[in-house]
């Protein structure tokens, strides 16, 4: 018997797409999105005017401040974790704060920063401009997002964690909307 088998807690670990066959030799479990949903409301002619995007800081029209992080969902009867890697706004003042602490070894000093959901996440209800923390990690890692929107599922999942089955759910629903 292979060591592996025994730390996936019966799971296997490769995956079939529903909606289209691919066979993944892992399941996928980090999702997300390269801009805020906010971004695709600007005609694509405007953009390089209106956008100024760097890694994971966003400014559109120089007064709407976006940065990027992770919100984690623990898979509670399986050995890894669902992860969607997301856009919040970000006030001016702590947007200034983030950029000229990202290089820090002490960033983790700084924040928490609170912010809007700025991207739908599937599977959940109504998730833009829910309310979130953004928590710093290490120097050169996104922000740890904390929904903090009362009574919201996505928020009583991050806490509550989910089972694989829910889990697998979202996964194949996330890849169809990827898709389409």
């Amino acid at each position: 018997m292979r060591l592996s088998k025994i730390f996936r807690k019966g799971k296997e670990t490769t995956f079939k797409c529903n909606c289209c066959g691919t066979e993944y030799d892992e399941i996928p479990l980090c999702f997300g999105s390269e801009f805020p949903d906010y971004y695709f409301s600007i005609p694509p002619e405007e953009i390089e005017k209106r956008v100024e995007l760097e890694k994971s800081l966003c400014v559109i029209n120089k007064t709407h401040f976006f940065h990027r992080g992770r919100i984690t969902i623990p898979i509670l009867d399986f050995n890894k974790d669902l992860y969607f890697d997301i856009w919040t706004s970000i006030s001016p003042e702590n947007f200034e704060i983030r950029m000229n602490c990202w290089g820090s070894p002490n960033r983790k000093d700084f924040g928490p920063y609170f912010g809007w959901l700025q991207n739908q996440i599937p599977t959940y209800e109504n998730t833009i401009n829910i309310k979130s923390i953004a928590i710093e990690q290490d120097a050169g890692t996104i922000p740890e997002i904390e929904i903090t929107e009362e009574n919201h599922q996505l928020g009583i999942d991050q806490n509550n964690g989910i089972t694989y089955k829910k889990a697998m759910e979202i996964v194949q629903y996330a890849l169809k909307l990827q898709h389409e």
